[in-house]
């Protein structure tokens, strides 16, 4: 928890001073606006927009060090925004686009934010319940309609405010941001991290990945509510002033991809498994497979698949906040393509661990970063990590935030783990995720998830079954299982699915072999309370809402049912 060590000219406001002088006619980030509209930002038309809201911040008289907070999803106002914070001497709060208006207004009252700045939003109307009223807001040039008639619009304030003179600068143990995280064990926490914290991470983190430079592009799409982003994509740019785009919609996904053409590019697994499966049901895996064991082919049908990606110019890609099935690495090797998985969390920046390219251990997250130390406990095997790019805290909760510590100052991930030969690290499952059985077993969830997600018909997944005989899951399958199930196609999706089945309980101790799949065709959503922003399973409320019906399916004695 001590200060991080990082040369002043390497800090955030540093960093955009930099880029102002030694670029500015570099284009740097570069925003749809919809039906085929684009607009491209320079260094210099980003620090004339950021001087002119800093100023206008500054100008509100909050006291130095207020919190103010984001919600919107992607643009490159988002990062406009979060710089004029920063610049103004404030500390921003960003919240995930797609909360339900109880925890916006929870963030909101926990955090004292006194102004809220709204961006483009897709369910607005439903979330706006959760601002305080008379909260002051600042609508974005991409916020929805009803929000841009209700407050002060970006454009005319900009238009119409000086821009801030000079450089000011925070020091690097100034608190910049407080990241609330997804919730998966319960409320949100205010993770606090400082100008140095996050500098200290993103110098840590290049040097494992030489491939983001100043000529490098990437796709800013996950929110940057979420570490992985906020480190890899804005303190990215700040350190390399590279090329960020923004994608417009879920629908124009592929268009977006096609236009960035990235040359580095992250991803959780579950997009990575939907790009192989929109592959496989364009080409069988078969045939694939035997298309990629022909030597005058194989190049050829690399070269098609990536590029129908748009990845054909990516130089590196990544994979983390969730296991990737080693399966799944093992397929992109084959398309040419490694796959690097990385592990962090929001305590720590996201700097952790990766595996490196050229050596990919499947079923490990590789080796720590450059100054990261880690450790498993002894008596829990519980993994934990020490570095000048730890949280400072929890906002307002210090008893929270000594739980978290131990007493010599590394941080308790609440990840089990384990070491192979090479010091690669290899996650077993969470700390508290473990359950035991009636039979005095402990079974592990999350090796087991990452078969059963495999299959080409699940979306999610939750292995559970405290006090059973054995384990079961439950399963969300995808909209095109879903449509097949309701088409009248359940017999055959009930085939398949117990066949895979099978194949994962030949893989396990028999403890931990399923006794059944219990499948539903509706979503898993935010607004439903059963997977975070970033699509993490709460397998607390899973337990919640479904527990009472284990003992029932279990009786039943069928591989696979259905949740009615």
């Amino acid at each position: 928890m001590a200060d991080p060590i990082v040369p002043a000219e390497a800090l955030a406001l540093q960093r955009l001073y930099h880029w102002e002088r030694s670029a500015p006619d570099q284009v740097v980030l570069t925003q749809p606006l919809g039906g085929g509209q684009l607009r491209h930002f320079t260094w210099r038309e980003v620090m004339d927009a950021v001087r002119r809201m800093a100023a206008h911040l500054q100008g509100l008289g909050f006291e130095p060090g207020s919190n103010i907070a984001i919600l919107s999803k992607n643009t490159a106002h988002w990062l406009l925004c979060d710089f004029a914070i920063w610049m103004a001497g404030h500390v921003s709060v960003p919240l995930y686009p797609t909360l339900a208006a109880g925890t916006v207004r929870q963030i909101l009252d926990h955090s004292g934010a006194r102004l809220l700045f709204v961006g483009k939003l897709d369910g607005w109307e439903a979330m706006r319940a959760g601002v305080p009223a008379g909260l002051p807001c600042i609508a974005h040039p991409l916020a929805p309609e009803s929000a841009r008639q209700a407050y002060p619009g970006w454009d005319d304030i900009v238009a119409t405010t000086a821009p801030l003179p000079g450089e000011p600068v925070r020091p690097a143990d100034e608190l910049a941001t407080i990241m609330y995280t997804s919730g998966t064990t319960g409320a949100p926490k205010g993770v606090m991290h400082s100008f140095g914290t996050f500098a200290w991470g993103v110098r840590s983190g290049l040097k494992r990945v030489p491939a983001i430079n100043q000529s490098a592009r990437m796709l800013s799409y996950l929110p940057l509510s979420h570490v992985a982003e906020r480190t890899l994509v804005e303190h990215g740019l700040l350190a390399t002033g590279m090329h960020v785009f923004f994608a417009e919609s879920l629908e124009t996904f592929t268009a977006d991809l096609q236009r960035a053409r990235p040359t580095v590019f992250f991803s959780v697994p579950r997009l990575w498994v939907k790009f192989q499966q929109g592959i496989h049901a364009k080409m069988p895996p078969a045939r694939l497979e035997r298309l990629l064991k022909i030597p005058l082919l194989r190049g050829i049908v690399r070269r098609k698949i990536l590029g129908a990606l748009g990845l054909q110019d990516c130089q590196f890609a990544a994979g983390g906040a969730a296991p990737m099935p080693p399966d799944l690495l093992r397929w992109y090797a084959r398309l040419g393509l490694d796959l690097i998985e990385v592990y962090g969390m929001t305590e720590n920046c996201g700097i952790s661990h990766a595996t490196l390219p050229g050596r990919q251990r499947p079923g490990t997250v590789g080796l720590p970063y450059d100054g990261v130390q880690c450790r498993l406990d002894p008596l829990s095997s519980e993994i934990q990590v020490k570095a000048p790019c730890l949280m400072l805290g929890y906002y307002r909760e210090p008893a929270l935030t000594r739980e978290t510590f131990t007493d010599d100052g590394w941080l308790k991930t609440g990840d089990k783990g384990a070491l192979d030969a090479e010091g690669n690290l290899r996650i077993t499952g969470r700390v508290k995720d473990l359950f035991k059985t009636s039979k005095g077993k402990y079974v592990a969830p999350a090796p087991i998830e990452d078969r059963l997600v495999m299959h080409a018909a699940i979306e999610a997944c939750c292995v559970t079954g405290a006090n059973l005989g054995q384990p079961l899951a439950l399963v969300m399958l995808n909209a095109e299982a879903t449509r097949q199930a309701l088409g009248g196609g359940r017999a055959s999706l009930e085939a398949a699915l117990a066949q895979h089945l099978q194949a994962v309980n030949q893989g396990l101790d028999p403890h931990e072999q399923l006794e059944c799949l219990v499948l539903t065709t509706d979503p898993w959503t935010v607004d439903n309370d059963l997977v975070t922003p970033t699509f993490k399973v709460k397998r607390n409320r899973i337990e919640t809402q479904f527990a009472a019906r284990y003992e029932s399916w279990v009786e039943a004695r069928r591989p696979v049912q259905w949740l009615q």
